[in-house]
């Protein structure tokens, strides 16, 4: 006996007509930028003279802290993609196979962040970065340690989708019965099949770390989001270009995220 179903699906036209407005939504802004970048001041023309100038050597020095900026951002996703995997990963992994009734804590603990605005947390930083910059010194890279906070809600859902889509108890039983020490349980079972959450969450970490800018605003580092803003008071245009260039970065990972979904089950139907 069919179970009853309430409400109807919409039509293929209403679904179109949803995607239609959404995709203008996004489109719309993203299309002005690149016109707006292509300007030639007021004279209504267009080209691409403002891309040729980011590459001009004599405009090195001008964009010298934008450039700056983003090698300091590069190096602050890598140790935050660290602090993911080294500290956050075997943590889950911990938490699920030996004590699973802390499971509620861990992500209690871990979602906690997503509701403290930005701000709020920044007056908590400053603090104890008076601290971190007297044994480190006030480099941009130890914005990763903040950073990390921020982005445990983002980093910690896609592996726990994951980890509840396993049966990590049984996988881990059935390996230690066969002869598997830890290490091999960890490292040839359990990490290739959250292969897919892995992948997500690091991919969410670095976009959430190229669009952070309270952070570093408030500890006065120098990062891709303050040096583009610095920048959009000399040369609005460039700074538009660049946004374009995170934009589109982002949205690489995004369809990134989805082909690592579509791929595994496209594995798991075949």
């Amino acid at each position: 006996m069919s179970k009853a179903r309430y409400g109807a699906e919409p039509s293929p036209v209403t679904r179109w007509i949803i995607l239609g407005f959404v995709g203008a939504v996004f489109i719309v802004p993203i299309l002005a930028l690149v016109e707006f970048s292509l300007r030639l001041g007021q004279t209504g023309q267009h080209g691409l003279v403002h891309y040729a100038a980011i590459f001009d050597p004599a405009n090195a020095s001008t964009y010298s802290v934008l450039f700056q900026g983003i090698g300091n951002s590069l190096v602050i996703c890598a140790i935050t993609v660290l602090i993911v995997l080294l500290v956050l990963l075997p943590t889950m992994i911990l938490v699920e196979l030996k004590f699973p009734k802390y499971r509620r804590v861990l992500e209690f603990i871990c979602i906690i962040p997503i509701t403290i605005p930005s701000i709020v947390l920044v007056v908590g930083f400053v603090p104890v970065y008076s601290v971190v910059a007297s044994i480190f010194g006030s480099n941009p890279w130890t914005l990763a340690f903040a950073v990390g906070v921020i982005v445990l809600p983002y980093a910690y859902r896609p592996i726990a989708a994951n980890l509840a889509a396993l049966d990590v108890v049984i996988l881990s039983e059935a390996s230690r019965s066969l002869g598997a020490g830890w290490f091999s349980l960890i490292v040839r079972v359990l990490l290739p099949n959250l292969r897919r959450g892995i992948f997500a969450s690091c991919f969410i970490t670095i976009a959430v770390v190229l669009g952070e800018y309270t952070i570093a605003s408030f500890l006065s580092q120098n990062t891709f989001q303050t040096a583009l803003l610095l920048l959009q008071h000399t040369d609005p245009y460039v700074a538009v270009i660049f946004a374009l260039f995170a934009l589109v970065f982002v949205f690489v990972l995004l369809i990134l995220i989805g082909r690592l979904g579509t791929s595994r089950r496209n594995r798991r139907s075949a």
